[in-house]
């Protein structure tokens, strides 16, 4: 009987620690097409695993962009994991909601509005005012320029 015990302990101690380490694939992602967006941060989700940074895309202009219902286009994007990328700089305390940021993209394949940043793109936050001519490296700071 005590072996069984121990048995069925190590199993569980060994299913407990692959949630830890498992991690998806990016297949999901459209890694062929690169878009890029400007747009005002919503809510900024710092996950262990990778962090995502949701937002309402905004025009030339600053407005926000409606879709055919009247309704913000939202979308997403999936960064690094929350401690690589808060050494260089991505906290919620620097991209607060309400911050403007460009940012690229590789879209999900299925067409929902969510993508994952691909490498060395970098995330512009430019504070909480569209600057004239948009948000751009010019005119605002560019994060993550070195995300691998």
């Amino acid at each position: 009987m005590k072996a069984v015990f121990h048995c069925v302990a190590t199993v569980g101690l060994l299913l407990a620690t692959v949630p830890a380490s498992a991690h998806h694939s990016f297949a999901m992602y459209d890694q062929t097409q690169t878009l890029t967006f400007t747009g005002k941060l919503t809510r900024f989700i710092p996950g262990a695993n990778h962090a995502q940074l949701l937002f309402q895309l905004v025009d030339a202009n600053g407005a926000p962009v409606m879709d055919a219902n009247g309704k913000p286009v939202s979308w997403g994007v999936e960064a690094g994991p929350v401690a690589r990328i808060a050494k260089q700089g991505v906290t919620p305390e620097n991209f607060p909601d309400g911050t403007i940021i460009t940012v690229s993209l590789n879209p999900l394949r299925d067409g929902r509005t969510f993508g994952a940043m691909p490498n060395v793109t970098g995330i512009i936050n430019c504070g909480k005012q569209l600057p004239a001519g948009g948000c751009t490296a010019e005119t605002g700071k560019v994060y993550l320029a070195e995300n691998n």
